[in-house]
C-alpha cells in the first residue's frame, strides 16, 4: 500500500528555495517522488518530482483543475489568518483552470482562432521586430538582454497578435510581473483588476471596429452557434497576454544565460547557427521558463510511486525537478544543445499542453539565431553565478541579465 510519509523535512518553497531551484530538487527528487512542502503563506503543496510521474500526473484526471474548487482547497488547506486572496474569478476562468468538458469546449473554440497558419504568418513580423531590437543593441558597451530583447520581442507579437494598443504594452510588463510575484497578494488582486478592467473595454472596441487580430478572431469564433461569453474572452485573452509573453522573455533570458555560462555551446552555436532548434529544445529542458504546472488538487486519492497524496490536498507537478531526471534524460545536469531534449515537459502534456508552443518556438529559434549571428561575441557584463532569480511559484526567470554585446 502506498504511504503517506514523504522526506522528512519539509521546506518551504521561498525566495531562498527559488535561487538554488535545481540543486534543492536534485536532492528531493533523489529522496522521494512527492515531496510535501509549504508555501510562504503556510498553504501545503505536494509536489512531484520524477518525470513519469509527473507525465502521468498532467494527464490524471484525479487531479482537477477546477478554478472554483482549487479555491476552496486552498482556504481549507491554510492556517488561520493567512493570506489566501488570489486572481478574480474572471481571470481565473479560463480553459487552463478547468476540466472537462468545459475544458473540451473552450479549447475547441480558441483553436478555431489561434490556427497554426496564423501563427506561420507571423514568421516575417517575429524576424523584423527581432531585428529592428539587435539594431538598437548595436554599439552600446552594455545592456540589459531582458530589458532591451527578451521582453520587447515576444510582448509585441503577442500584443500584435491579439489586438492590444501599442501605449499598453508597459503596463502589460508590469501587471503581469506583479501577478507572477509570488511575494505581494495585495499588489497581485489590484493589478489583476486594473487587467480585467482594460480588457474589458477592450472587447468592447472589438465589437465597435473588428480587426485582423486574434481577439476578434475569439469574438467572431463559433461552434454549432456556442460562442465564448464575455467573461470568458476576459479570461481567455488574459491567459494568452500573460501565457504569451512571459514564458517566451524566461526562454531566451534563461537559455542565454547558459549559453555564456557554457562557452563551448555558444560557440558551437555560433560555428553552426543549424543547431537553433536542439538548442531551443535543450534551454526548454534544461531551465524552461515554467517551474510548475498550474495549480491543480486531488479529487480523490492518488498514489505517486510509493506515497499516496490525500484527497483535497493542493498539487504541483515538478515540471524543473521532472526535465532533469537522469531516468529520463541520462546525464542530466549538463547542458547540451546536441542532445535529443524532446519529450521534455516544459509546455505541459495531455490536454492541458500549451496551446502557444508553436509560437513560443518560433520566437526563441529566430532570436537565439539572429543573436549569435549578429553578437557572435556576447559576453556577460557581471557574474554569472551571481543571477538572481524572481521569486514567483509559477514562472522560473531572470531579474536581469546584463551582457556586452560586441559586433557590430
Amino acid at each position: 500500500m502506498p504511504s503517506t510519509e514523504v522526506h522528512a523535512e519539509v521546506p518551504v518553497f521561498d525566495s531562498a528555495f527559488v535561487q538554488d531551484l535545481h540543486a534543492r530538487y536534485a536532492e528531493i527528487r533523489d529522496a522521494t517522488p512527492v515531496q510535501r512542502m509549504v508555501t510562504p503563506s503556510g498553504l501545503p503543496v505536494w509536489v512531484i518530482t520524477r518525470y513519469a510521474d509527473a507525465r502521468a500526473a498532467l494527464a490524471d484526471p484525479r487531479l482537477s483543475k477546477e478554478s472554483a474548487r482549487i479555491r476552496e482547497v486552498i482556504t481549507a488547506n491554510l492556517p488561520p489568518g493567512a493570506d489566501h486572496r488570489m486572481f478574480g474569478n474572471e481571470l481565473s476562468a479560463h480553459m487552463l483552470n478547468m476540466d472537462p468538458p468545459d475544458h473540451t469546449r473552450l479549447r475547441k473554440l480558441v483553436v478555431k482562432a489561434f490556427t497554426s497558419r496564423r501563427v506561420e504568418a507571423l514568421r516575417p513580423r517575429v524576424e523584423e521586430i527581432t531585428d529592428r531590437l539587435l539594431d538598437e543593441m548595436a554599439g552600446q558597451s552594455e545592456v540589459d538582454l531582458l530589458d532591451s530583447f527578451a521582453f520587447p520581442l515576444p510582448i509585441q507579437v503577442i500584443s500584435e497578435l491579439v489586438g492590444v494598443d501599442e501605449s499598453r504594452r508597459d503596463d502589460f510588463r508590469a501587471w503581469t510581473n506583479t501577478l507572477l510575484d509570488a511575494s505581494d497578494r495585495g499588489a497581485a488582486e489590484d493589478a489583476a483588476m486594473a487587467m480585467g478592467q482594460y480588457l474589458t473595454e477592450l472587447i468592447e472596441l472589438k465589437r465597435r471596429e473588428p480587426g485582423d487580430d486574434l481577439l476578434t478572431a475569439l469574438v467572431d469564433a463559433t461552434d454549432n452557434e456556442d460562442r465564448l461569453s464575455d467573461g470568458e474572452l476576459i479570461a481567455m485573452v488574459f491567459l494568452l497576454l500573460v501565457a504569451g509573453h512571459e514564458t517566451t522573455v524566461n526562454l531566451i533570458g534563461n537559455g542565454v544565460l547558459h549559453l555564456l555560462r557554457h562557452p563551448d555551446q555558444w560557440a558551437a552555436l555560433r560555428e553552426d547557427p543549424d543547431l537553433v532548434a536542439g538548442a531551443v529544445e535543450e534551454m526548454l529542458r534544461f531551465d524552461g521558463p515554467v517551474m510548475h504546472g498550474t495549480f491543480r488538487f486531488t479529487a480523490e486519492a492518488v498514489p505517486v510511486g510509493d506515497v499516496e497524496i490525500p484527497a483535497g490536498q493542493i498539487v504541483w507537478v515538478g515540471l524543473a525537478a521532472a526535465n532533469r531526471d537522469p531516468e529520463q534524460f541520462p546525464d542530466s545536469e549538463r547542458f547540451d544543445i546536441t542532445r535529443d531534449a524532446h519529450g521534455h515537459l516544459a509546455f505541459g502534456h495531455g490536454i492541458h499542453f500549451c496551446l502557444g508552443a508553436q509560437l513560443a518556438r518560433l520566437e526563441g529559434q529566430t532570436a537565439l539565431r539572429k543573436l549569435v549571428e549578429r553578437f557572435p561575441d556576447l559576453s556577460p557584463a557581471g557574474p554569472l553565478d551571481g543571477a538572481e532569480w524572481r521569486f514567483s511559484t509559477l514562472i522560473h526567470g531572470l531579474r536581469a541579465l546584463p551582457v556586452h554585446p560586441g559586433g557590430r
